[in-house]
C-alpha cells in the first residue's frame, strides 16, 4: 500500500517533527509512505473573501499538481464526516480489497482547503470539531494511520 501525505507549509517546532519521525518509521513495517509539503501562500491576518479565495487557490493548485488520477484522496475538512479509528482501519482496508492501493491525505494550511481540491477528494473526513493546527494534524494523522494498521492486523497498540 502506497500512502502519501500532502500539507501546506513546513513544521517548525522540534517536538512535532520527532514525533512525525516517529511514526514514519513505524508505518515503514506497513506501507510505503511519502509525506509532500507545498509552499504556503503568504497572506495577511485580516483578508477579504476575495483574497482568502485566491490564497486558498494557489495552494490548492500546488497540491492539485501532487495528486496523481490514480490516488484515493481523503481531504481533511472541518466539514467532513467523523469517524472512529476503527472505521478508519475498517475503510482503508475495504478500499484495498476493492483494488485501491494508492491513498492520498491533503492538508490544508491555516485557511483551509480550496473548493477545486475538496471536489477532487474522494472522501471528506473531519477529525474533530475543535480546530487543530495545520502542523500539530500531520502528526495526528501518521498516528491515526499507524493505529489503523495496527487494529487492522489485530495488533496490540500501547497505551
Amino acid at each position: 500500500m502506497q500512502i502519501q501525505v500532502i500539507s501546506v507549509g513546513k513544521i517548525k517546532e522540534k517536538y512535532i517533527n520527532q514525533g512525525i519521525a516517529e511514526f514514519e518509521k513505524r508505518l515503514q513495517a506497513y506501507c510505503k509512505l511519502t509525506i509532500d509539503e507545498v509552499s504556503d501562500e503568504q497572506a495577511p491576518e485580516q483578508m477579504s473573501d476575495k483574497e482568502l479565495r485566491q490564497v486558498k487557490k494557489k495552494e490548492g493548485e500546488r497540491i492539485l499538481n501532487k495528486i496523481k488520477p490514480t490516488q484515493y484522496v481523503f481531504a481533511l475538512d472541518i466539514k467532513g464526516e467523523q469517524w472512529s479509528s476503527e472505521q478508519l482501519a475498517n475503510e482503508m482496508e475495504k478500499l484495498s480489497v476493492h483494488g485501491k492501493s494508492q491513498f492520498t491525505f491533503v492538508i490544508g494550511g491555516s485557511n483551509g482547503l480550496s473548493e477545486d481540491v475538496l471536489k477532487r477528494a474522494d472522501k471528506k473526513l473531519s477529525f474533530s470539531k475543535m480546530t487543530f493546527p495545520h502542523q500539530l494534524m500531520r502528526l495526528i494523522l501518521l498516528e491515526q494511520m499507524y493505529r489503523a494498521f495496527k487494529i487492522q492486523k489485530n495488533e496490540p497498540y500501547h497505551k
